[in-house]
């Protein structure tokens, strides 16, 4: 009888909790406190605290702040996919960001672009290819 009831439960309580995780990572990555958080969003620090290990559901609203202050699309932070890449959604959200720049300044991002390829592909040659992607420590 209670089959469906705790599922629901236990995926409210999952996705918070995916959500708090890759808040705190991103906080952390960022060399953030949470009291900084707290202050530049005006989010409580405890509500905070809160929401990165997932007991509080996070408003709408302070979401937006969030991903505001780490410059990422909120749309990362609700992926439900584990393994989701914050570059990809950044990367989604470009030509909108693009869109008030110049044209001589969109021609620089393209050329950034390209020498962010041709260095990727040197390290990978210089590695064999064999060598897995590089990344900041601690897990997700």
């Amino acid at each position: 009888m209670s089959g469906k009831a705790p599922s629901h439960i236990d995926t409210d309580t999952d996705q918070r909790a995916r959500l708090g995780q890759r808040l705190k990572a991103t906080r952390e990555y960022l060399g953030l406190s949470q009291q900084q958080v707290a202050e530049r969003t005006g989010i409580v620090r405890s509500a905070v605290s809160d929401i990165e290990r997932g007991v509080r559901k996070v408003e709408v609203m302070e979401l937006q702040k969030l991903a505001r202050l780490y410059r990422l699309p909120a749309s990362y932070f609700l992926d439900e996919e584990e393994t989701a890449d914050a570059g990809e959604h950044a990367l989604a959200g470009l030509p909108r960001t693009a869109r008030p720049l110049s044209e001589g300044d969109r021609i620089e991002v393209v050329k950034f672009v390209q020498y962010l390829q041709a260095r990727r592909q040197a390290e990978e040659e210089e590695a064999g290819g064999s060598h897995p992607p590089q990344g900041p420590e601690g897990g997700a």
